[in-house]
Parts: C-alpha cells; structure tokens; sequence
C-alpha cells in the first residue's frame, strides 16, 4: 500500500482508540511513560530503535506530533528506547512493550517476528521493503590520518587500532562486519582466506562495545583507536560536533545498510495503537521526514530527495559538514547489500549465530 493511500485511509477512519502504556522493560538508555485508560485527546506509543537513532527521532516525533495534532486533534507522546539493535530485539522477544520497532536491520526485525509479536509479511507493509531510510559504513579517523588508513586492507596491519561494537549485539557491527567481507572477497580471496584476513582484522578490534554509540564514545571521547567502522550518521555527527578534530574516510566499497520498520502487531492490538503506530511509521516516507532523515545523515529513500542531498565531488575523504548540505558520496564508492549474502537469514545463519563464521574468528582478549 502506498503512503497516500495509507494517509488516507487513516484519515477516514471514523475513530481512534489509544490504549494505555503499561510499565516497559528497561534498557541502559530507554525512558519510560505511563498512563491508564483510553483517552480520545492523547495517544502514547513506545518507539524501541537502535543506538544512532537518538537525535534523528528527537527530531522526527517533534514533527510527527505536530502532524498528527493538525490531522487528528489528538496530542501524542512518543517514548524512546535505544540501544544496541540486536539487544534491543531480544528486550522486545522477551517482554520490552514497544508499539514500533525501528531497528538496524531485518534480521533483527525477525527475532521480534519469531517470537510471535509481529505477523509476516512486516517487510511489505511500507514502501521499500520497510526501510524508510539507509546509510552505509564508512571509517572515522584523527585529524590528518596520521595512520594513512584508506581502505580496509589497512585495517590489517599491526599498528592500527579499530573500534567496531559486537556483531552479537550490535546491528551496525554486523554491517560493518559483512562490508570488510565484500572487501576481501572482492580482492579474489578465497572463503578460508576471507576469515583470515577477517581473524586479523578483528584482532586489531581493542573494544567490542555493546552498541554503535558506545563505539563511538570509545573513539572520540575515551580517544581509543586509529579508526571508528562508522555509520554515516555516526561518522558525520562527530565531525559536526568535534570540528577540526575528525576525518571521514570513505572506502572503496562498502554495503548498502536497510534500517527496519515494523508495528508490533501483538501490542498495538492489545493497546488499541494500531492506527497512530502505523501512521507514525508512515509519515517516515513523508517529504518533511525525508528531509529530517538526511539533516541526520540518513539517505532518504525518496530519489528526488535523495538527490538534494548528494554531492558530485570524487574526494574519498571529509574534514566537515559540506556547507550546501551535500554530504552523500556516491562517486567511485561501491555498495553491495545484503542480497549478496542471501538475505539476512542465510547471512545470520552462517556468520552470526552462536558457533558461526564470527565466532570461529574472534577471541576474547
């Protein structure tokens, strides 16, 4: 169904009825509202997300809810859960209430879906899979790159240090984990040569934080590590808020990352926030939301959008924000997806379960 027409079938609706928010679990970064009964004049919903999201929602649900004040007349609060995305999965499988997920990737989406909490089928509920925005991993360095790291060969030698959370955990670290083995694959290395250079890669890892954000507070706060394996709105964020500090390195191929969207059927059935928690998700593909998106460093999905927000230069590397907005680098930048690897259950089943690819090249220091 397309987004008009989602709009417009919600707007015809002849009521709305809003379920209470019951007490959620707690994560290291959630907050938490509550409320009792149904109320006609205010609605609640609890967004569960992953690390990087913070300030792309704090944005999105100030205008959402202005939105849906003009449409409905309905007030509408909007309570925020991050963390790790593969964590904050398992938290809503196990009990987390959470109205919508929007999380790092499908695969973490399905862990939800298996526990019985969303039907099939989440992933053609809205346009583009359910991703209403992408990105890609790119590498943050120290001002100047005084270890010269330019593509993910370097990663391997014994001087550099890398941040990069854990694949077991994180959404990112699985991005940024299957990017580095495109790489090496695309430099004709056999399976067995792929997980070694992946084993020394790792090797060089000095901290596997739980999360993206924890990463990056490794990186640019604690000061450890020669390079951050970065989302591009993590990398981007840094640069704007420690200028002169940070450089963005962009690789020579890198992977396509698909954020996923999904109403949690089971909760919102039981709190009456079906119609408000789809709307919310829908209003994602909205131009005012595109635009909020890329303002964060997100790729909108909207083409025409997409494209105010790219650049034509053919510079691998970032020292600011580009003063006319035009952050995206498209030029001589490769990006597989997830496809390659055979869609997120066959790449999980092999690289990430327990006993998997991952496990067999990464020791505990």
């Amino acid at each position: 169904m397309t987004y008009k027409k989602r709009v417009s079938a919600i707007l015809l609706a002849s009521a709305l009825t809003v379920g209470a928010l019951a007490g959620c679990g707690n994560t290291s970064d959630s907050s938490s509202a509550s409320g009792s009964g149904e109320s006609g004049s205010s609605a609640e919903l609890t967004n569960v997300s992953y690390d990087p999201t913070r300030e792309l929602y704090e944005a999105y649900n100030e205008a959402f809810a202005a939105y849906w004040k003009e449409q409905t007349g309905q007030d509408v609060t909007v309570t925020q859960s991050h963390g790790g995305s593969g964590k904050q999965a398992l938290e809503v499988a196990n009990g987390l209430e959470a109205d919508v997920v929007t999380l790092a990737l499908e695969g973490d989406v399905d862990a939800v879906k298996d526990a019985g909490l969303i039907e099939d089928g989440y992933t053609e509920e809205f346009d583009n899979d359910s991703a209403p925005y992408t990105s890609s991993i790119v590498f943050l360095v120290r001002k100047d790159n005084p270890k010269d790291i330019q593509d993910w060969d370097d990663l391997l030698r014994d001087d550099v240090g890398v941040i990069t959370p854990n694949p077991k955990t994180s959404g990112g670290a699985r991005w940024n984990y299957l990017a580095a083995w495109y790489y090496f694959e695309k430099q004709g290395q056999s399976e067995e040569q792929i997980a070694e250079s992946m084993k020394t890669l790792y090797s060089h890892v000095l901290v596997l934080d739980s999360g993206a954000r924890g990463s990056t507070t490794s990186f640019v706060e604690n000061k450890q590590g020669d390079v951050l394996l970065a989302w591009e709105n993590e990398a981007f964020l840094s640069l704007e808020e420690y200028p002169g500090e940070y450089e963005i390195v962009i690789p020579s191929v890198s992977i396509l990352c698909q954020p996923t969207v999904a109403v949690v059927d089971e909760v919102v059935d039981s709190r009456g926030t079906r119609d408000v928690a789809t709307e919310y998700l829908s209003y994602l593909y909205s131009d005012e939301a595109q635009r909020i998106e890329a303002e964060n460093f997100y790729r909108p999905s909207n083409e025409e959008i997409l494209k105010e927000y790219t650049s034509d230069s053919e510079s691998k590397t970032i020292t600011e924000i580009p003063e006319d907005n035009k952050w995206i680098i498209s030029n001589g930048f490769e990006l597989t997806n997830i496809n390659h690897f055979g869609g997120w259950t066959e790449a999980a089943e092999k690289h990430f379960v327990d006993g998997g690819v991952f496990d067999s090249i990464y020791e505990e220091k």
